[in-house]
């Protein structure tokens, strides 16, 4: 990843990050003020309420860090490693308010990357013995897509594109539009090469003969759009006899019913929404404990 890229990204987790906590306090948080001493000191203890994968800890820090850089914090867990009902991911120690102001943007964030990163293990584990590799999509909570498609890199899978820059991703309505499937991949590569873009060309294919037309072109990812498993062999076997150096990518009505069923055909991605569109968030909590 280029540097330009790093600071693009690593700026919007710093302004997410900062708007999740405005828009909590706004003006203050005045049960806080009302209720405890601003010099009262103690601890917080966060726990599991089931197993799961654990996700976003570095996130969780810089709340609390945003807060009061002066709190110290333990943690008993790394992102990616799993967590047990009850068992205890991290400890604050320091003045009792900002650790309450920043009780619950920390758990949002952690609650849904841990559940983001949970299911996508499930995933990944599932397809380990094909070799096939669990993407995520653009689906993603808008203002949030960083912590998404990080939480889905924890928990074993990759990252598609992270948004219209970084591929040509050739879509049902860019083909319409264009003409036909070759036209649009031509398109493409007389964009990229005036433009001198260091980026993939993929294609989504609807059909098998759109499948032939697109292969003559030779993009650099062809996503097999709603086939039927029967037709996903019959696409992984044409294209791995016609031209090796074509990647296959599976997407569409993808899920737990049929996606080991899918990495047995051949195709060497599996692209799945739901990871991020349908999160179920890990059930996570805060306990404060007074010195």
């Amino acid at each position: 990843m280029n540097s330009t890229r790093h600071d693009f990204y690593e700026g919007c987790r710093a302004r997410a990050i900062m708007l999740a906590l405005e828009e909590d306090r706004y003006t203050g948080d005045i049960t806080t003020l009302a209720t405890i001493n601003p010099l009262q000191e103690g601890s917080a203890v966060m726990r599991a309420k089931e197993s799961g994968v654990v996700a976003g800890l570095d996130v969780a820090l810089q709340v609390f860090a945003a807060c009061d850089p002066g709190l110290s914090i333990q943690l008993y867990r790394r992102d990616g490693e799993a967590v047990l009902c009850g068992e205890m991911i991290l400890e604050a120690t320091g003045k009792l308010a900002p650790l309450l102001v920043g009780e619950r943007t920390a758990l949002n964030f952690l609650q849904r990357m841990s559940g983001i990163a949970t299911r996508t293990r499930v995933y990944v584990d599932k397809v380990s013995h094909t070799g096939v590799k669990i993407l995520d999509t653009r689906k993603t909570a808008p203002g949030l897509r960083y912590f998404d498609k990080e939480a889905v890199k924890i928990g074993g899978g990759q990252n598609h594109r992270f948004g219209l820059f970084d591929l040509i991703l050739i879509k049902d309505n860019h083909i319409d539009a264009s003409g036909g499937i070759a036209s649009a991949i031509r398109r493409a590569q007389i964009y990229r090469e005036k433009q001198q873009l260091d980026v993939k060309i993929e294609t989504e294919v609807r059909s098998m003969d759109e499948l032939s037309k697109a292969l003559v072109c030779l993009p650099d990812i062809i996503l097999l759009d709603n086939f039927t498993t029967d037709l996903m062999k019959e696409a992984v076997d044409y294209v791995k006899t016609a031209c090796s150096t074509v990647l296959l990518e599976a997407s569409g009505n993808i899920g737990m019913h049929n996606v080991v069923e899918v990495a047995e055909t051949g195709v060497d991605f599996i692209s799945i929404g739901e990871l991020t569109h349908s999160v179920k968030a890990l059930d996570l909590s805060m306990t404060i404990r007074l010195v």
